[in-house]
């Protein structure tokens, strides 16, 4: 059930996630999740510096009341959950972005004046990494 993946930072997308929260698949029958992701990893390749936050898809992150969610994590760091995107270039540039900045803080706390406008409200739990607390 566990599948071994490269330590570093990751945006872990469900890619079983909805569409929307009206609807399953979009009009060709692709889940949102899905679509997040391969719309991630298209931003990447337009912008180098984003690809060096791992793009990795789990099937249900169990966040199913908020559709498109993904977890962003980092060794050592504090890790978050987000939802409720459309699965589009805007949301994956921002959602990246803002991995980005997780990664490059020392404790993946990122001030909120530097969060992308595209995640603020987005926010849907915070995980402390393995071994803390947060305070």
């Amino acid at each position: 059930m566990l599948e071994p993946v490269k330590q570093g930072a990751a945006v872990v997308v469900c890619s079983t996630c909805r569409f929307s929260a009206e609807a399953r698949d979009d009009e060709s029958g692709q889940r949102g999740g899905a679509l997040l992701a391969e719309a991630m990893r298209a931003v990447q390749l337009e912008e180098p510096e984003l690809a060096s936050v791992a793009v990795q898809e789990m099937p249900c992150l169990f966040s199913c009341k908020r559709h498109c969610s993904v977890h962003i994590r980092a060794p050592g760091k504090v890790g978050y959950v987000l939802g409720d995107f459309t699965p589009d270039r805007e949301a994956a540039h921002a959602i990246l972005t803002y991995a980005l900045r997780h990664a490059a803080s020392e404790e993946g706390v990122v001030r909120y004046a530097d969060w992308p406008a595209g995640v603020k409200g987005h926010f849907i739990v915070r995980t402390p990494p393995e071994g803390y607390l947060c305070t």
